[in-house]
């Protein structure tokens, strides 16, 4: 659960976990790394660059530990589950994130994963998700206020944004899609990919944030947007700033776009 504006907002459900260990690897093979509850100021203050209105500064409390994935839900993953269902229009090796998934298809994944009955999997809320991502950093980046093309991957589109393809190729990485995970080096709480490689979506609806406060309330029937978060290597290196806030519908399958999983702690 999260507070935010001082409204308290529960979200998931208590697993069999204890949150006890660091880091967890699952039968899956999907490595999960413990984040306790904490403060943080959610957004980017006024003289960030290339900030957006959307992303009024207003702290956020993270009041339960959860267990977030180290790395976006891979292709090996996803057929381990799915099967190649879906799957003649995705590319990538086996270690790349899966992306053309939709928000229905992230939670029809989980769907088959908590039915196995070997811990309870949800996708992140937007807060924990940026809490995870800025790993106790002020900065645009959770590296600093500047990106460049060794830090995360961005500008890989030969026909939108060129800026880093040579540098990617100089690492034999091909254009116009994503890298492998754990390509480059992880945020100071050992997520990989936070920023660039692709978008993820997040649990919530977008909503706007305004005057320092955030609408809390939430309607399950609203299914029109969906959040997604990091930016990619699509295109700029700003939009994978750590308070760069990306929307869609639910059902829109892009190559841009995977997720990472949350597992419940108690």
């Amino acid at each position: 659960m999260f507070l935010a504006a001082g409204c308290l907002i529960i979200i998931g459900s208590p697993s069999f976990l204890n949150a006890q260990d660091k880091k967890i690897t699952n039968y899956l093979g999907m490595n999960f790394i413990l984040v306790q509850p904490g403060s943080f100021m959610m957004g980017s203050p006024d003289k960030e660059p290339h900030r957006d209105n959307n992303e009024v500064l207003h702290r956020v409390k993270i009041l339960k530990p959860f267990y977030l994935q180290s790395t976006e839900v891979t292709v090996k993953q996803w057929k381990k589950i799915i099967g190649r269902k879906l799957f003649n229009r995705k590319k990538g090796t086996d270690n790349t994130p899966v992306t053309r998934v939709s928000f229905y298809d992230a939670l029809d994944f989980i769907k088959k994963i908590n039915a196995m009955n070997k811990g309870f999997y949800r996708l992140p809320t937007e807060a924990e998700w940026e809490y995870a991502c800025r790993a106790g950093t002020t900065t645009a980046y959770s590296f600093g206020d500047t990106i460049d093309c060794s830090k995360a991957v961005y500008g890989n589109n030969s026909k939108k944004q060129t800026e880093c393809i040579q540098h990617f190729k100089s690492r034999g990485f091909r254009p116009n899609q994503a890298v492998p995970v754990k390509s480059f080096t992880p945020n100071p709480w050992g997520f990989y990919d936070m920023h660039g490689n692709v978008w993820e979506w997040c649990s919530d609806p977008y909503r706007e944030y305004k005057n320092h406060t955030v609408d809390t309330r939430f309607d399950p029937t609203q299914t029109d947007t969906r959040i997604r978060r990091g930016g990619s290597w699509y295109k700029h290196g700003w939009s994978c700033r750590s308070a760069n806030r990306a929307y869609a519908h639910p059902g829109a399958k892009f190559q841009t776009t995977g997720f990472r999983l949350v597992l419940e702690a108690d």
